[in-house]
């Protein structure tokens, strides 16, 4: 994982929460049946996750430390990465398919798990 990788990750990452954030403001009220406004800001919250650790790996991309043989910020940088996918896809996932993958709940917070050992 070199820091052109982690900071396109990174780039990708917070593009996308952006686009999913934007989706969630307009058009989940659109969906039928209605969505509850808690399903509204779950999607929300992950959004913003993704936005978040998409900044983190902008700016662990430019650690001086990527440059060396360091594995720290190799092995951070894949933690954030797995992470943001399996928590904030997860919670995506629920809500658009709302009762279809309820097994899905427990295992969201291994993916925070992930982001916050990255």
């Amino acid at each position: 994982m070199n820091p052109s990788f982690i900071f396109r990750s990174g780039a990708l990452l917070t593009a996308t929460g952006i686009s999913f954030g934007a989706f969630g403001s307009h058009g989940l009220r659109t969906i039928k049946p209605p969505l509850g406004e808690n399903k509204i800001s779950s999607w929300n919250t992950a959004s913003s996750y993704l936005i978040y650790n998409g900044l983190a790996l902008l700016t662990i991309s430019f650690h001086p430390g990527l440059l060396g043989s360091s594995k720290k910020y190799k092995l951070a940088s894949g933690l954030i990465i797995s992470g943001a996918l399996i928590f904030s896809g997860s919670i995506f996932t629920l809500v658009l398919a709302r009762e279809k993958f309820k097994w899905l709940g427990p295992i969201t917070p291994l993916g925070g798990v992930s982001m916050i050992a990255g």
